[in-house]
């Protein structure tokens, strides 16, 4: 077989994916609000994938793309035109034109126009005096053609760039909204005195953000502060524009951006930004957004009065965000190690965090105790690197003592060592985790967390810190799976391991839940698991490069994609070694994807979870997303996907829900 019939293209299966996210907005089963706001998270998702891939693509790949792309766009747009709207306007909320306001709501709109927009905006005109304005990247433009009184003269072009300080829709009352852009068109003669304005067409650009040097210089900081500034500057990859256009000012644009015909996009109806609806999707209408959901504390951590040093001495304790508090869990651990007069020192990763996260503060308290304080701060995590930057200072500023890891990879493990002296000896406490210590994030991504004391797994924390803030070279790890170490090897024998005994007839079994998988080693491995006769299950959220269910090379591997209201996020490894009892198999979480990036040029982890209460937990959570007939996608072997059904699939509730009804139950 050739290596198209082997792996499936990365970008088209990026494109499934999105068009995934994008049916959760077409589903009239999604309350009204969330389907808009599906459609923010499918442009974000698409802006993103331009901004860091599309820059990369010869021109014959992004015609392909393009192609592939078009009909989501149609939908997308068809889908707020011609459904979103009208049900807006049956649930009494209205997106106004200037023309359908009340003379009063224009009276209001002008007053906010001239009060708070006109002192902000800033006309820039294109003439032999004044060169082609600057365009940041996604900023939103009106591009004017003007002609003064003298009839010989040209049309004079000029900008307004939509300024994104203000909400972009501004509620009248009554739940009647009008845009900025509806009242800054209305005043566009404000603007331009004694012009007369002949077209105007509402544009928006993005830029290649791609901008990656390594690790090539003395000073990271300062590197990926240059970095920063070079992105600002990065090549136009797309041009979009509102409605019918303008030919002359397309011409005009395309000239001036160096752009071909295939990076320029038409939006003939819908939004520029669907992202803008944020104001409008945020009233209180309950009754159009999914059930609020607050998540409770974990059985094992319901008492606050309890110390939880003593709880993780007694067991492990597996957490899964967000049906399980961040905040009664991975925080408190944190609190109470920085107010604990027994701790000595405590060490953590941090790959993004919020900008308002409390465990800033507290690690900063910590150094002001007098304890121990290290943190890693990943300076390269992509579009986090201006905020992990000015964290980064904070703590340093603070008497922490701040690492940038190692040279040459991103850290992406998800570590917390906590030291504590405990009589005559030194006990450590660890929590190891697949996401980030994100307090905002941990309520709408799923992840799993161990918090664990045992000696085996907690040394090798320690040296894995070492190896992360010093030279250290160790390979020989007890416990945890660390890249680019040896994690891929250990996979791979895994993989093997499970074939091995499928041909002896023994129990043998794999799943996986990762966030996309494109490793080649790992998919040529499980492909000869699957002809070994191992059944496969493999949980990709976003794009996989493995074909399923083709003859005589994965006819026992099943690829499946669960898309819902909370983004998934963690990642599980199970092999079922030959157990006799499935739940007696062998079950890891942790870091890292079954990526090249993440296996190969990023420091990752992954931990055994080795109670078998826990393992019962993680395998029934696995088995309600493989059996899922309302979130649940199923890859066919074209990288096509299509809805799992039932007769009942109306009824269906979904993995989310059943998962949080689940830990009301706990509760």
């Amino acid at each position: 077989m050739g290596e198209k019939d082997v792996f499936l293209n990365r970008d088209v299966s990026w494109l499934e994916f999105n068009a995934r996210v994008l049916h959760e907005a077409l589903d009239d089963r999604t309350p009204l609000l969330e389907r808009a706001r599906f459609l923010g998270i499918f442009q974000n998702n698409l802006d993103e994938y331009f901004m860091k891939r599309m820059g990369s693509l010869y021109s014959d790949a992004r015609v392909k793309f393009r192609n592939r792309l078009m009909p989501l766009l149609d939908l997308a747009h068809d889908c707020f035109t011609h459904t979103l709207l009208k049900s807006f306007k049956k649930e009494k909320i209205e997106l106004l034109h200037w023309n359908d306001m009340t003379p009063a709501e224009r009276d209001k709109a002008s007053s906010f126009f001239h009060n708070n927009i006109f002192p902000v905006l800033t006309p820039l005109s294109l003439d032999s005096g004044h060169p082609f304005p600057f365009l940041s990247n996604l900023s939103v433009s009106l591009g004017v053609f003007l002609k003064n009184q003298l009839p010989e003269e040209d049309d004079h072009f000029a900008r307004v760039k939509i300024p994104t300080h203000f909400p972009q829709w501004i509620n009248l009352g009554n739940h009647r909204f009008v845009s900025i852009i509806e009242i800054i068109i209305a005043h566009l003669g404000d603007l331009f005195h004694g012009m007369e304005i002949t077209e105007y067409m509402l544009f928006r650009v993005t830029r290649n953000t791609n901008i990656d040097h390594g690790d090539d210089s003395e000073d990271l900081m300062e590197q990926i502060s240059e970095e920063l500034k070079e992105r600002r500057f990065g090549d136009i990859v797309r041009l979009e524009y509102w409605g019918s256009g303008n030919p002359h000012m397309i011409d005009l644009l395309r000239d001036e951006l160096h752009l071909d015909e295939d990076q320029i996009y038409c939006v003939k109806s819908g939004l520029l930004e669907y992202t803008s609806l944020k104001p409008i999707l945020d009233i209180n209408r309950p009754d159009l957004k999914f059930e609020p959901w607050v998540p409770s504390a974990p059985p094992s951590l319901s008492d606050p009065d309890k110390d939880i040093f003593q709880t993780i001495k007694q067991h492990d304790i597996l957490v899964h965000h967000p049906y399980e508090s961040f905040s009664a869990s991975v925080e408190r651990f944190i609190r109470s190690a920085v107010n604990d007069p027994k701790v000595i020192a405590i060490k953590m990763t941090l790959y993004r965090t919020g900008a308002d996260s409390p465990l800033i503060p507290l690690l900063i308290k910590a150094a002001d105790l007098g304890k121990h304080v290290v943190c890693l701060v990943e300076l390269k995590a992509r579009f986090d690197e201006e905020k992990n930057i000015l964290v980064a200072q904070r703590l340093e500023d603070a008497g922490v003592h701040v690492v940038y890891g190692v040279l040459g990879l991103k850290t992406h493990c998800k570590l917390t060592l906590v030291v504590r002296q405990e009589g005559d000896e030194v006990r450590c406490y660890s929590h190891i985790g697949t996401g980030n210590y994100h307090n905002i994030t941990a309520r709408l991504y799923t992840d799993f967390g161990l918090f664990t004391s045992k000696r085996d797994i907690t040394d090798d924390v320690v040296h894995l810190f070492h190896f992360l803030t010093g030279k250290s070279t160790k390979r020989d790890y007890k416990k945890l799976l660390v890249a680019p170490l040896a994690m891929k090897d250990v996979f791979l024998k895994k993989i093997q391991k499970e074939a091995e005994n499928a041909k002896k007839g023994l129990p043998a079994r794999i799943i996986a839940k990762v966030n996309s998988m494109d490793e080649r080693d790992i998919t040529h491995a499980l492909y000869e698991a699957s002809q070994a006769g191992v059944k496969i299950d493999l949980i990709v959220r976003g794009y996989c490069t493995l074909r399923p269910g083709v003859k005589n090379l994965s006819e026992n591997i099943r690829v499946i994609s669960v898309i819902g209201r909370f983004l998934e996020h963690s990642r599980v490894f199970y092999f079922r070694s030959g157990a006799k009892r499935e739940a007696d198999g062998e079950m890891l979480i942790g870091s890292a994807d079954w990526m090249t990036r993440n296996l190969s040029a990023r420091v990752e982890a992954i931990t055994p979870v080795e109670e078998p209460v826990h393992k019962d937990k993680i395998l029934e959570i696995l088995e309600i997303m493989l059996d899922d007939h309302r979130q649940g996608w199923e890859m066919k072997s074209d990288g096509n996907y299509v809805r799992k059904k039932t007769a009942a699939a109306a009824k269906e509730i979904g993995t989310h829900a059943i998962l949080m009804q689940k830990a009301r139950n706990r509760a």
